[in-house]
């Protein structure tokens, strides 16, 4: 596994676009610099998750950023992304560290610094904390403070990501909270422009980390 960026991690979402518009968003959000990518597909069926995972898939590969699947291993395993992202309602880390192997990437959710330990004991690589703010996607939020975050970032020794609700203009709360980067969906998904939502929130999370 090459070296994990997790500066700028894109998570999609398909929610009213056609499939060439959110391919389309996808590629643009990849020119834009972002450094991991995660599909992640809630409601469709294990055949449809499989067939757009392949034509993400395909786009990651281009711009060589490793694509993360939620949730799911198996389609996971059958499109040989580089990795799967569990949530606490997802199959246990450990699991999924089994299934995918040590070449992989294996990420988690973690919301307290007990799960960050947890999953980072059972072989995570990277977390995921938040939602710092509500967010309009269709995910059940649960807001953790910045101090938490802190505390996570002291607890473990992998990278540590903030997500939820994150944009150019917020994301100076993070300020000295010693995170590895930024996840984003909504501020880069729903942008009129993807690439440069992409670059700007990169830029922004460079600044945060310089000053």
């Amino acid at each position: 596994m090459k070296k994990l960026d997790t500066t700028m991690y894109f998570i999609t979402d398909s929610t009213n676009y056609t499939e060439e518009e959110f391919l389309r968003r996808v590629e643009e959000a990849c020119k834009g610099g972002v450094t991991l990518v995660q599909l992640r597909e809630k409601e469709r069926t294990t055949r449809e998750y499989l067939s757009l995972a392949e034509k993400v898939h395909e786009i990651t590969m281009q711009y060589n950023i490793p694509l993360i699947i939620d949730d799911r291993a198996d389609v996971a395993l059958a499109v040989n992304a580089e990795g799967v992202h569990v949530g606490q309602s997802d199959m246990p880390v450990r699991i999924a560290r089994k299934l995918m192997g040590n070449g992989k990437i294996v990420g988690a959710t973690a919301k307290t610094v007990p799960q960050a330990t947890e999953a980072y004991e059972q072989g995570a690589d990277y977390l995921g904390v938040g939602a710092i703010y509500p967010t309009t996607t269709k995910v059940k939020t649960v807001l953790t403070s910045v101090e938490t975050l802190k505390e996570i970032v002291k607890a473990v020794p992998i990278k540590v990501n903030a997500i939820g609700g994150l944009n150019k203009d917020n994301i100076h709360v993070l300020k000295g909270s010693g995170i590895d980067g930024i996840c984003a969906v909504s501020a880069i998904m729903k942008a009129d422009d993807p690439c440069i939502a992409a670059k700007e929130l990169r830029g922004a999370f460079n600044e945060l980390q310089q000053n």
